[in-house]
């Protein structure tokens, strides 16, 4: 009863952990598909031109019905000057910053992006409003450039200029290309540096919206950023996961049902086992009842029905100890915990099924047992 008890048990848990951990992540697929929006600058030629955003972009997106923030980004394309463009960095670090990418950013992208601070603060829309010459670090950066503390007032020289950090960002949600480079403010990067190039590295907007409200949004979006060239902006609506959801819930489901598969192959070779021995040790009984008249195949019902209940009762017991580990597993997690009616109800049914399978061999060994022959042990 044990091996069925671990066997039906096992199956009852492994799908209902499938159910329930793939709700999770069908959840946080729509999650994604549903809150985020990417705006993207097509350009009007391959040669750098002005940002196709207006100054204001950040305002007129989160007026739309549905935008909750919204941020423009993109990566500054430096000149190499005499000097070489480099990004040094003061303060007592004399770390390489030569390779550590540049990028121009509103104050609404951390709204977006939703950053965790390890130092320090964000620049917001009065430096923005000033053109300030302050800079953000990613975590990445910071440990490049070999900066930990704001206290001393750290500055970077980027092509020769100097920018004074203001914080230090350790994680974000979205946009991890802030988490390696400089973040300067927009208005900044659009006096000092020169364009992106919409062949290359184009500027983009990405926008955070309620759920459900991205399709409207990325219609929307671009009329309401340029409603005198609504073409030259495309907005790109994350794809539907759906498909890459149905394959990770099918993939994980095969796993799954191959390993109950498994416990419940060993809980039948258990059954068998048990009632083998069980035979074995009852030769003088079979002897007697069929020396009393019993038939073969009265001797074979007879042991064929006890491993059926063995596995109906290990079915039993199992399926209550499967519902458990999922309820338990869905409290530790704070998952929505999803037991299928197709998965639960079946497992008595299969308890007695492997029983009475398990219990095929003995039986029929029992019963071509002679009377005679055991007697005589």
């Amino acid at each position: 009863m044990l091996g069925t008890v671990l066997g039906v048990g096992a199956f009852v848990a492994v799908l209902g952990l499938t159910s329930t951990a793939t709700g999770q992540i069908g959840a946080r697929f729509d999650a994604l598909r549903n809150t985020t929006v990417v705006v993207n600058d097509a350009g009007t030629s391959r040669e750098p031109g002005p940002v196709g955003f207006p100054s204001d972009a950040d305002a007129r997106i989160t007026a739309l019905n549905g935008a909750t923030s919204a941020g423009v980004w993109w990566m500054v394309p430096l000149r190499r000057p005499i000097i070489g463009a480099t990004a040094t960095v003061t303060a007592g670090s004399h770390a390489n910053a030569g390779d550590v990418p540049v990028l121009a950013a509103s104050p609404g992208l951390f709204a977006v992006t939703a950053p965790a601070m390890r130092s320090g603060t964000l620049f917001n829309r009065s430096h923005e409003h000033r053109r300030a010459q302050v800079a953000v670090l990613g975590a990445a950066a910071a440990r490049q450039l070999g900066i930990a503390q704001l206290n001393a007032q750290p500055a970077v020289f980027i092509n020769g200029l100097p920018f004074t950090i203001v914080g230090i960002i350790d994680d974000v949600a979205r946009v991890p290309d802030l988490l390696m480079g400089i973040t300067v403010p927009r208005s900044t990067a659009e006096r000092l540096f020169p364009p992106p190039d919409p062949g290359s590295r184009p500027a983009q907007m990405v926008i955070q919206t309620e759920r459900g409200a991205a399709q409207l949004v990325a219609r929307q979006a671009p009329v309401a950023l340029r409603p005198d060239a609504p073409a030259r902006l495309r907005a790109v609506p994350p794809p539907d996961p759906r498909s890459l959801r149905d394959e990770v819930d099918t993939d994980l489901a095969g796993l799954f049902l191959a390993l109950a598969g498994i416990s419940l192959v060993i809980g039948a070779v258990g059954i068998a086992n048990t009632t083998l021995v069980a035979v074995l040790e009852r030769v003088q009984e079979i002897g007697l009842r069929r020396s009393l008249g019993a038939r073969p195949r009265h001797v074979a019902v007879q042991f064929l029905t006890e491993s059926t209940a063995l596995g109906l009762l290990g079915g039993l017991i199992g399926t209550a100890a499967g519902v458990g580990a999922v309820l338990a597993v869905a409290i530790v997690r704070q998952w929505t915990a999803i037991l299928e009616p197709a998965a639960v109800l079946p497992g008595p049914v299969i308890g007695a099924l492997v029983g009475m399978v398990a219990g095929a061999y003995p039986a029929i060994r029992a019963a071509r047992i002679e009377p005679l022959e055991a007697l005589r042990r």
